[in-house]
Order: C-alpha cells, then sequence, then structure tokens
C-alpha cells in the first residue's frame, strides 16, 4: 500500500528529505494559491472603483477566516489523529476518524455559512465599514458564505491526505482549481457583469469541482485511507476525540482571525489608502511565506506518525530540521523582495500614498519574515502532537497578548502613525516565536494524544 511506503519513510528516512518531499506538494499548492490571489488583486483592482474595490476584500477577509476558523481546527485534529494511528499501524481506525471529518466539516460548515449570512452585514458597520467598503465587502462576503460548504469538505479532503503523508494529491486538485479560477474571474467579474461578487463566486465554483473530485479519489479509488459510506453516520465516541483535540485548534484559530478583523479596524483607521497598501503587502509577502507553512504542515505529519511509533527523538529532531530549513528560505525570499518591493507595488496601485506606505510596509516585514519560520515550525510540531492547547496560546496569543496592544502603544504614545501596526507585526513575531521554544524545550508535547487501546472498530453511531 502506498501510505504504507510513506509511513515507512516518514518513521525511518532521512528527515530532511521527508520534509522536503512532503513540504514540496503543499508550498507548490500554497504558491499557486497565492498566486491566484494576486491575479484575483489585479483584476478586482481593474474594476471601476479598484483601490476601494481592494480595500473591500482585504477589509472582510477577517471575518471569513474567524468563519472557516473551528472547521479549520477540527480537521487540525483530524490530521493529528490520523497521522499517529498510522504511525501505531493501526489503519481502520485512522479512515474512521477521516469519515466523521467528511460528515462533521460539511454538516457544521451549512451552520457557519448561515451564521455569517445573519450577522455578516452588521458587523462590518461594526468593524467601522461605511460607503462602498461596507456595500462591496458584502457583496464578496455573501457569495463566500453561501460556498461555505464547498471550502470545507476540500479542507477535509485536504487533511486527511495530509495526515497519512499524501501531499501531492492535494496538490493537483488546488492547481486545478486555481487555473480554473484564474480564468473564471475575468468572465464572471466583467463579461457577465458581476463586478466584485464574480470574483468570490469563481473561487466557490472552483472550489466545488475540487471538492467534488477529491471525494470522489477518496471514496472510489483505493489509494491510501477509503472510507465506508457507513463510516459517514456521526459516532459520538469519535467525534468526542475529535472535539476535544480540535476545540483549542479552532478557538485558537478563531481567536486569531478575531484579532485580524481588529486589526483591520486599526489599518482601516489610518484611511482607505492604507488599506490598500496593508493588502497588497500582505498578499505578496505570503508568496514568500509559502516554503515555511508547508514545511510546518509536513512537520505535523512528521510529528504525528513518529509519537505514534513512540519515536518522540525523532519528532524532535524534525523540528529542528523544519526551523533550519524554514528560516533559511525565508531569508532569501525576504531580501529579494525588499529589493524589487517599489516595482511591485507598481503592479497594483499607481496612488501615490499607496506606493509610499505599501512599499515601507513590504520592505520591514519582508526582512522580518525568517521570524514566521520558526513560528510556523513550533505551531506545526503542536498541531501535529496534538497538543492543541499550546498551538492556540501561540496563535491567539501573537495577536491579542503582543500585536493588537503594541498598535495600541505605538499609535497613541509615538509618532508612528499607520507604521504602528508594522512594527507591531515585527516585534510580536519575535516575542511569540522566544515563547514557542520555551514550550518546546518543556517537552509536553512529546505525549501523543491517541490511545493505542482505542477501539474504533466497535459501532456506536449518534444521529
Amino acid at each position: 500500500m502506498e501510505s504504507m511506503s510513506k509511513r515507512e519513510k516518514i518513521l525511518r528516512g532521512n528527515i530532511r528529505k521527508v520534509l522536503i518531499s512532503l513540504a514540496l506538494p503543499v508550498v507548490l499548492a500554497n504558491a499557486i494559491q497565492t498566486i491566484y490571489q494576486v491575479v484575483d488583486t489585479y483584476w478586482v483592482s481593474r474594476l471601476a472603483d479598484g483601490d476601494v474595490s481592494v480595500a473591500a476584500i482585504n477589509f472582510v477577509w477577517p471575518m471569513i477566516f474567524v468563519t472557516m476558523a473551528f472547521g479549520i481546527g477540527i480537521n487540525i485534529a483530524g490530521t493529528s489523529m490520523i497521522s499517529q494511528f498510522i504511525g501505531l499501524n493501526k489503519e481502520r481506525e485512522a479512515t474512521r476518524v477521516a469519515g466523521q471529518l467528511v460528515s462533521f466539516s460539511f454538516v457544521f460548515s451549512i451552520f457557519l455559512g448561515l451564521a455569517g449570512l445573519l450577522i455578516g452585514r452588521p458587523l462590518m458597520s461594526l468593524l467601522g465599514a461605511e460607503g462602498l467598503i461596507h456595500t462591496l465587502g458584502w457583496e464578496y462576503l455573501r457569495a463566500i458564505f453561501l460556498g461555505m460548504p464547498t471550502m470545507f469538505v476540500f479542507f477535509a479532503f485536504q487533511s486527511i491526505k495530509q495526515g497519512q503523508g499524501d501531499t501531492l494529491t492535494p496538490m493537483i486538485l488546488s492547481g486545478v482549481s486555481v487555473v480554473l479560477n484564474v480564468f473564471l474571474d475575468p468572465l464572471f467579474m466583467f463579461t457577465f457583469g458581476m463586478g466584485i461578487a464574480g470574483a468570490a463566486w469563481a473561487t466557490v465554483l472552483a472550489r466545488a469541482l475540487s471538492a467534488v473530485a477529491g471525494m470522489y479519489l477518496l471514496f472510489f479509488k483505493q489509494d491510501g485511507l477509503s472510507p465506508r459510506l457507513r463510516d459517514l453516520l456521526f459516532n459520538g465516541r469519535i467525534l468526542r476525540d475529535i472535539v476535544k483535540i480540535g476545540l483549542p485548534a479552532g478557538l485558537g484559530q478563531s481567536v486569531e482571525g478575531i484579532g485580524f478583523m481588529i486589526l483591520s479596524a486599526f489599518v482601516l483607521s489610518f484611511g482607505e489608502f492604507t488599506v490598500t497598501a496593508f493588502g497588497i503587502g500582505n498578499t505578496i509577502n505570503s508568496l514568500i511565506l509559502m516554503p515555511a507553512m508547508g514545511i510546518g504542515a509536513a512537520l505535523a505529519t512528521v510529528v504525528g506518525q513518529n509519537l505514534g511509533a513512540d519515536q518522540p527523538d525523532r519528532a524532535a529532531r524534525a523540528v529542528w530540521e523544519s526551523i533550519r530549513l524554514s528560516v533559511s528560505m525565508l531569508a532569501i525570499g525576504g531580501v529579494i523582495i525588499c529589493i524589487i518591493a517599489p516595482r511591485i507595488i507598481g503592479i497594483f496601485s499607481q496612488e501615490p500614498v499607496v506606493l509610499e506606505q505599501g512599499t515601507y510596509f513590504l520592505r520591514l516585514i519582508s526582512l522580518a519574515i525568517p521570524l514566521m519560520g520558526v513560528f510556523e515550525s513550533f505551531v506545526g510540531c503542536f498541531q501535529g502532537s496534538g497538543h492543541t492547547v499550546m498551538a492556540m496560546m501561540m496563535t491567539s496569543g501573537r495577536l491579542w497578548v503582543l500585536r493588537i496592544p503594541m498598535v495600541l502603544l505605538f499609535k497613541h504614545f509615538t509618532s508612528l502613525a499607520e507604521k504602528s501596526v508594522w512594527y507591531a507585526m515585527v516585534l510580536s513575531n519575535l516575542l511569540i516565536g522566544i515563547f514557542g521554544l520555551v514550550l518546546f524545550l518543556g517537552g509536553r508535547w512529546k505525549q501523543r494524544v491517541v490511545d493505542d487501546q482505542e477501539d474504533y472498530l466497535r459501532e456506536g453511531s449518534v444521529t
């Protein structure tokens, strides 16, 4: 079985080669997705109210992230449990977990989408959105909420494959989805005259096709874990364990998303041009962050399977190797972006204020981006081990304990103005990396979260 050969490599192969081989498809998938975001930003910027449309999408994105946060947390739990069961050589238990992930993700996403449709518009007003930013932002947001199940089902497929060490298949489906999205964007936005809503519907349709393809591969192709239809029936015992591990991760993701919403409100207080500069800079910078995110995702699988196989020292070596790889790659990418920052910002806007602020922000954050290699590695370690409370402390603490208070202090007690946000980002990344190191050296993450005596083969479904 292919998944078993991957298991042997993860448990006994060269750690650097294993991390790179698992991370490369994730990096490519994330890079493709980020390139799509760049293309999406480009097309949106070509609308009649281009700068305002870009600002509107960047303003509502944290709201989308908050909505998805608990589902992402549940899938983090699923990846951790699946990888540790595979490390224990208990693939049937891993398969039962996979089935629960799919059914729970679908049902939960419907409730989240409905909640977003009910409270999204007034929440935008509460956060300070007015005029065109409010109108255009809601057009985009409404379509995303309606298509929420398409995202969640694919997330479930992605996490199942990641848990068993298959990062290539999700990458291929993501790539096809992005290519389709690139063609659908101008078609929906300009040919069909849907404007900013067309960008959202293009995303929903492309992701829906990927989700359908993923479910076909999962249930009808005997390649790795292949759940049966009865595995989709809610099982109280399995869901209890998934929620127990996933709830802290979901809370952490949600609190982080709310923090980014508050941060967006701070950025908006400096004006629409600052929101646009912030959005463009973050989108470009995320391209450079892709290697660290991919390695962190690969690390979660390596840590999970090695803890399942009772090899905590090998898991620890993988974390250090992840940090070395991530920091090196990000340092190279950061220097390149710093040099060409003005030209990059100029592609998306010729507004002098946006050019000035965007260039300054992009140069500062790109030079400090190696810190994110440390952050992503520790988060990947804690998520893969199933100790999601530690991951939650890092993701939510970075914003609520460090970044937002720093923004307030810098804004009101210095003359930094919009640069308050930029410097708070850098300092919060530095301090949270030190905190993650303390948690890692404490060693508690080495205790696996699945019970090798657990029997998920007994029936016990609930409806």
